[in-house]
């Protein structure tokens, strides 16, 4: 390989790294950390402009954990009343299954 081909490997590596690390800082977003499974994801803020709906996953497409486990695309059923998606607001209400609070709440 020819050194500019290199550098340029080098370069591109280097301001993929530097930019995502000001895309968070500008954002303020948090680094992800381990959670209890369920605890701090349902309690964290919601993305502006969208809303958790409950009810309309299908399986291994969650966005989040829940009170048996803590990572996305764990869900085990389709439509599992505890398992959530973000979509935007308004929408969950228009899906048969829906709802936008947890089923302990609603």
């Amino acid at each position: 390989m020819s050194n500019k081909i290199i550098t340029n490997a080098i370069t591109a590596v280097l301001a993929l790294s530097v930019s995502g690390a000001n895309a968070a800082a500008i954002t303020g977003n948090k680094p992800a950390t381990a959670n209890k499974p369920g605890q701090d994801m349902m309690q964290s803020s919601p993305i502006p402009g969208m809303e958790r709906c409950f009810g309309v996953v299908k399986s291994g497409a969650n966005d989040c954990g829940n009170a048996s486990h803590n990572c996305s695309g764990e869900a085990k059923l389709d439509q599992d009343k505890n398992e959530w998606i973000y979509l935007p607001t308004g929408l969950c209400k228009r899906i048969a299954g829906g709802n936008t609070q947890p089923p302990s709440e609603s």
